[in-house]
């Protein structure tokens, strides 16, 4: 018998992505759709590719439409979230997509977003390697509440983590550029992600360690067993739709080889479905993990500066966001991780 299934946030790039993968699940059955300004209009007018869920109306975005499912999927701004949750039974399997149940330290919250603190949820991040040798996997079997990462903190945690974890790389004095598409910002109008001001431009954004998602980062090194993490992450917003090319750069403890490096990514991520280590030599593009739940991921050394340096590409909406949330819930269910997630990207 299937799951009911409840997305809030259906209209945005989020919630759209989460129902284009839900509608393929051979176990959740999406019953409910809800949104803000939308509520009330059919689904298909804000998402008409959704074809298969042409049936569905948008209800308000509160407890009382949220109540009664299985599964109740969040694709919200921060704060939203955190308002609706309260009410939700505990027996419900509620997977929040935004930030608000992510962070674990109320001062990083307050310092970064500011407001109310509705307190760390299950991290939905399997495939994060643990100090103590496990990964966050485990802490998600049978979880009830589970926070989504964010999509450029996925990029860089499982672009480092094993090296953290294995003692090979410094965790101070870690630096991250990354290229990412605009759909990571919402629909919402702004004037820097009109096309007349992305086509043909590139422009770093949250400059300075500003950026939300910075303790969130520090947070998992952290917990992957860095004794001091420092982590510079600069984003480059450019034009493509979709996608984050990730390059991440880390000091090398004395006397590391590239062979040991690669002997640390390949142990961690070789019974991972969605995680790739690349042969030497070959790194990733943001065009073959469209549309997929995959990261692909590629190691160098540059032996002048002493540092590793990986490259790591996701899409945002899928691995990033939709594709975790769904990895997550599958494994808080006792369902086969990978159903209804692809691994093979979309190409041209």
């Amino acid at each position: 018998m299937s799951l009911s299934v409840a997305v809030a946030g259906a209209s945005g790039y989020a919630g759209g992505e989460l129902l284009r993968l839900l509608s393929a699940h051979p176990d959740l059955e999406v019953t409910t759709v809800t949104a803000f300004q939308n509520a009330g209009q059919s689904l298909i007018s804000q998402q008409p590719h959704l074809r298969s869920l042409a049936h569905l109306e948008l209800g308000p975005t509160d407890a009382k439409t949220l109540s009664g499912h299985d599964v109740v999927f969040l694709a919200l701004p921060h704060g939203k979230s955190g308002e609706v949750t309260a009410a939700l039974a505990a027996g419900t399997l509620v997977v929040d997509c935004g930030a608000d149940h992510r962070l674990t330290s109320e001062a990083d919250w307050a310092a970064f977003y500011g407001g109310d603190y509705f307190g760390a949820w299950d991290y939905g991040l399997p495939e994060l390697v643990l100090a103590n040798g496990g990964t966050q996997r485990e802490n998600l079997r049978g979880s009830k509440r589970v926070a989504v990462p964010g999509c450029n903190v996925t990029a860089i945690t499982l672009a480092l983590a094993p090296g953290i974890r294995s003692g090979l790389i410094e965790g101070e004095d870690i630096v991250a550029v990354l290229a990412v598409g605009p759909s990571g910002a919402g629909k919402s109008l702004r004037t820097d992600l009109l096309a007349s001001e992305l086509l043909g431009s590139a422009s770093a954004y949250q400059v300075g360690g500003v950026h939300r998602h910075n303790p969130e980062i520090r947070q998992n090194l952290l917990a992957a067993g860095g004794g001091v993490v420092s982590v510079s992450f600069t984003p480059v917003l450019v034009p493509m739709s979709r996608g984050i090319l990730a390059t991440s750069t880390a000091k090398l403890k004395p006397g590391v080889t590239e062979t040991q490096l690669r002997n640390a990514w390949q142990s961690a991520y070789a019974d991972e479905p969605f995680v790739h280590v690349l042969p030497a030599g070959q790194f990733p593009r943001t065009a073959d993990v469209l549309g997929a739940n995959t990261a692909l991921i590629g190691l160098a050394v540059d032996e002048a500066a002493g540092r590793l340096v990986v490259v790591s590409a996701i899409d945002n909406l899928v691995k990033g966001t939709a594709g975790a949330a769904i990895q997550a819930a599958n494994i808080a269910l006792g369902l086969p991780e990978t159903t209804a997630l692809p691994t093979d990207g979309v190409a041209p």
